[in-house]
């Protein structure tokens, strides 16, 4: 007996793949195999070079760093020279070194032939919360079916609206946990479907569900929110908003696994990195070749009605946050400013937030 492996489970399994620097094969008009640069080895680059010229994906974002021509759009695809090893090959994705090392060119740039399998490859790294580069190697049919029973197959055509399906939630677990800012605490716990990771909902005594209730969308911070770190406003905005819930006797806080404003805690420690060297917060993340902000708040929205809440009084500084809940059906009857947390280390953080991302500060 063998078991069909869903679309779900073949996308969660080539993230898998990915981090541990396993090829997935990717198949649409032409087949190739796609390894992550970020876990990229000198015996995998032989083996790709066995089957051909290896390419190199890279978003639009990082493309504009390194000065590479940017043929398709949203992305470049950069010809891997003969004589190339692997510690160039991670120079073009991993920003680290650019100022040390700022001249990695001549950078050929492909400018003919379809980009639909780099730009699946592209979405499936950044799902896997790597690095968005990629090698990719085209293959022979009789190449890819040789490996098609080894390694992960993905039709291209199924990867992006895979991706950009919000997966759906379900409630696993609830119970009632005593908390510093009101003791009539209840942590709820929400997993999806597709294997990602989970997300949180803290209750504050027992709000009705027919009025506006006092809510905030917070995004996981490891550094802000556990060790306290003074970069950001994290963890006092995070505090601040459950002892306001717990001066009112009800709200409801979402706390969402989606780290670095969706880019994952290894790459926003990158970003800190580059952050030190001189760029503020949003260019570190163009030069990593991520968005300004990568995160999904219809999660937040999902989780929201299922817990019954239709309307709701946000506490953010975030006006894109309250777009988002409207767009996605949630009546948001007022904004409540969080202003706390300001220190002279984060100063330039919360300038840049709302001088690029609008932020009400």
């Amino acid at each position: 007996m063998t078991f069909a492996l869903t679309l779900t489970e073949r996308l969660s399994r080539a993230r898998g793949d990915l981090r541990m620097g396993v090829p997935v094969v990717l198949v649409g008009e032409k087949a190739a195999l796609v390894v992550a640069v970020e876990e990229l080895t000198p015996p995998r680059l032989a083996l790709l070079r066995g089957h051909g010229q290896p390419v190199i994906a890279l978003t639009g974002r990082r493309a504009e760093t390194l000065k590479a021509r940017a043929y398709d759009g949203d992305l470049a695809r950069i010809c891997v020279p003969d004589d190339a090893g692997i510690d160039w090959v991670r120079s073009l994705a991993d920003p680290a070194d650019d100022l040390r090392w700022p001249m990695k060119g001549p950078l050929m740039a492909l400018r003919t032939g379809s980009p639909d399998l780099h730009r699946a490859a592209l979405a499936l790294a950044k799902s896997a919360r790597l690095l968005p580069a990629v090698l990719v190697v085209e293959l022979s049919d009789a190449a890819a079916l040789a490996y098609r029973g080894e390694l992960t197959l993905l039709r291209v055509d199924d990867i992006g609206p895979e991706i950009a399906r919000l997966s759906p939630l379900h409630a696993v677990a609830a119970a009632r946990v005593p908390l510093s800012a009101a003791q009539a605490g209840r942590v709820h716990v929400f997993r999806p479907d597709d294997g990602g990771e989970e997300h949180y909902a803290i209750e504050i005594g027992r709000p009705d569900r027919s009025l506006p209730v006092l809510a905030r969308l917070h995004s996981a911070c490891f550094t802000g929110d556990v060790l306290g770190s003074l970069k950001c406003d994290c963890g006092p905005q995070l505090h601040a908003a459950l002892s306001q819930m717990g001066a009112e006797g009800a709200g409801v806080l979402l706390y969402l696994n989606q780290e670095g404003r969706g880019i994952g805690l290894a790459n926003k420690l990158r970003a800190y990195s580059l952050q030190d060297q001189g760029f503020d917060t949003v260019e570190a993340n163009h030069r990593l070749g991520f968005e300004d902000d990568e995160r999904d708040f219809r999660i937040g929205a999902d989780i929201l009605r299922q817990m019954g809440f239709s309307a709701i009084r946000l506490l953010t500084n975030n006006p894109r946050k309250l777009d988002m809940m409207r767009a996605c059906g949630v009546v948001v009857a007022d904004r409540v400013a969080l202003h706390v947390g300001q220190t002279p280390q984060n100063a330039d953080y919360l300038a840049t937030k709302a001088a690029k991302s609008g932020h009400l500060v």
